[in-house]
């Protein structure tokens, strides 16, 4: 049986997108509700050392838009990464979503088995397709979602699992 890249990657990035979307949506009801400056809700961060709500959007966003490009042998496109408020950052979201949307299951033929070189941090890393996705991508995706709503539940934005699974 052979692994189908599309089917475990497209729809997850999709959902994700979409529930973090919905997500700035009650981060933004909030923000106004409370009298808080959104710019305060971008900025937000968990610790000092680690990045604000609003990096962590751009960089799901990021691995999201660099799985698809690269498991398809494709350039991955380069964005400015200046989303400051709400509204930016979701049409970052917006602009994720029909970018992944263009990927369709002929596009990652042979991708379960293409090499995958990245360099992080300075470090040559090496995958197979496959790899890539389970090991690297889908972890540090859902890692960066998983830090935007726990910085928007320390604000107090009114969230749930449902919120972040996009059922809510």
């Amino acid at each position: 049986m052979s692994f189908d890249i599309h089917t475990a990657s497209v729809p997850a990035f999709l959902s994700m997108l979409n529930a973090m979307s919905k997500v700035l949506d009650k981060a933004a009801a909030h923000a106004a509700a409370k009298k808080i400056d959104p710019l305060t809700i971008t900025g937000w961060r968990l610790a000092p050392d680690m990045l604000t709500m609003g990096r962590q959007v751009q960089i799901m966003c990021d691995f999201a838009k660099g799985a698809c490009a690269r498991l398809a042998g494709q350039e991955v496109p380069k964005w400015a990464d200046d989303e400051k408020t709400i509204d930016e950052l979701k049409a970052r979201i917006a602009k994720t979503v029909d970018y992944v949307k263009g990927f369709t299951p002929q596009h990652f033929e042979g991708a379960p088995t293409r090499e995958i070189v990245l360099t992080v941090a300075g470090n040559e890393m090496r995958f197979t397709g496959s790899i890539y996705l389970v090991h690297f991508v889908l972890p540090n995706f859902y890692f960066h979602a998983s830090m935007a709503y726990a910085n928007l539940r320390t604000l107090g934005v009114e969230l749930g699992k449902m919120d972040f699974m996009g059922r809510s």
